[in-house]
C-alpha cells in the first residue's frame, strides 16, 4: 500500500512537471513513442514485450507494470538526491527502483547499467514501424499538398480585362525576401559525413527530401531538408549518455558553436530548424545551454 501511494504521488508530480514545461511542443513525440524511446535506454529481460504492451499508458504506469521485466542483474539504482527514501522505506529495492525510474527527470548517476544497452527487439521493431508510418504520411502529404503557386492560382479572384483607355504596363509582384536571396535556395550536395548510421538516420527520420545528400543553404551544410516542409535538420547520433562529465561539457560547447550558426542561417532564410539527437540526456544538456532550440529525440542507434 505504501508503495502504491508513493507511485500515485509521483505520478501527480510528474504530470505537473510535464504540463508546465515543454517549449518544443510542436516537435514533441506522441506519449507512446516517447515511452518507447525512454524505455529503449534500459536493459529488458523479456526483449521489451511488456514495454510495447504498456507503452500507451503514462510512463509511471508502464514502470510499475513492467519493472519485473527489467534485467535486474545488469541494473543498479542509487538514490543520489534522497527524494526516494520515503518510497523505498520498508519496500526493499523495488520501491527505490520504481521511484527513481518514474521521476520526471532521471538524475545522472541514479541508474547504473552494466555494459552496453542494445535496444530490446520488440521496442526496436515498434519504433521502426512508427518511423516508417511517419515517413509514409509525410510522403502522402507532400504529394497531395498543392504548391504555393497552385494555391495562389486557385484563390486569386478573376480580374476584368482592362479597356484600351485604362491599360497600363503590368507591375511585377513584390517577391518574397528569400526569393530575392539566391543563397537561401536549398542546394543538394554530397554528404560531408561518411558515417553510415548517421546518414541513414538523416535520410529516414525527418524524412530527407534529398536522400543520400546534404543540403546547402546560405553556404552552410545541413543534414536534411524535411520532405513536404521548410525545415532544416541537424542530426546527432552519438550516444552522449555514455560520455563522462568532462567529455560531455566539451562536446556541448563544440555543438552549440555549430548549431547556433546553423540556427541563425535557417531563420534568416525563412526555414524552421530542428536538431535530432539519439538520447534524452543529450537533448536535456543542449536545452540547458540553449533553451530556444527545437530538439527531437530520434532514438536512432549506432
Amino acid at each position: 500500500m505504501r508503495l502504491r501511494a508513493c507511485v500515485a504521488l509521483l505520478l501527480f508530480l510528474s504530470a505537473c512537471a510535464t504540463s508546465s514545461s515543454n517549449p518544443q511542443g510542436r516537435a514533441a513525440r506522441s506519449q507512446r513513442v516517447a515511452n518507447l524511446q525512454r524505455a529503449a535506454t534500459l536493459p529488458w529481460a523479456d526483449g521489451g514485450r511488456c514495454v510495447v504492451r504498456e507503452a500507451s499508458n503514462e510512463w509511471a504506469v508502464l514502470v510499475e507494470r513492467c519493472y519485473h521485466a527489467l534485467d535486474h542483474d545488469r541494473i543498479e539504482f542509487r538514490d543520489v538526491t534522497g527524494r526516494c527514501a520515503v518510497a523505498s522505506a520498508g519496500a526493499a529495492a523495488i520501491g527505490l527502483g520504481v521511484c527513481i525510474l518514474i521521476a520526471p527527470e532521471i538524475v545522472i548517476g541514479a541508474v547504473i547499467v552494466a555494459g552496453t544497452v542494445a535496444v530490446a527487439v520488440a521496442i526496436k521493431e515498434e519504433l521502426d514501424a512508427h518511423r516508417r508510418a511517419s515517413r509514409e504520411r509525410a510522403r502522402r502529404e507532400a504529394q497531395t499538398r498543392p504548391s504555393n503557386a497552385q494555391e495562389r492560382l486557385v484563390r486569386r479572384e478573376p480580374t476584368p480585362e482592362p479597356s484600351a483607355q485604362d491599360w497600363f504596363p503590368p507591375v511585377p509582384a513584390e517577391p518574397l525576401e528569400r526569393e530575392r536571396r539566391p543563397e537561401c535556395r536549398p542546394i543538394p550536395v554530397p554528404r560531408a559525413s561518411k558515417d553510415a548510421p548517421h546518414n541513414e538516420c538523416a535520410d529516414m527520420f525527418p524524412p530527407n527530401r534529398y536522400p543520400g545528400m546534404d543540403v546547402s543553404v546560405g553556404g552552410i551544410r545541413f543534414d536534411a531538408l524535411q520532405a513536404g516542409g521548410r525545415v532544416l535538420w541537424e542530426i546527432k547520433t552519438h550516444r552522449f549518455d555514455r560520455y563522462n562529465a568532462f567529455v560531455r561539457e566539451i562536446e556541448i560547447r563544440k555543438e552549440l558553436k555549430q548549431v547556433r550558426k546553423e540556427h541563425a542561417i535557417a531563420v534568416a532564410c525563412g526555414y524552421d530548424f530542428v536538431i535530432g539527437v539519439s538520447t534524452q540526456a543529450h537533448k536535456d544538456a543542449l536545452l540547458r545551454e540553449a533553451p530556444f532550440l527545437n530538439i527531437v529525440v530520434t532514438g536512432c542507434t549506432r
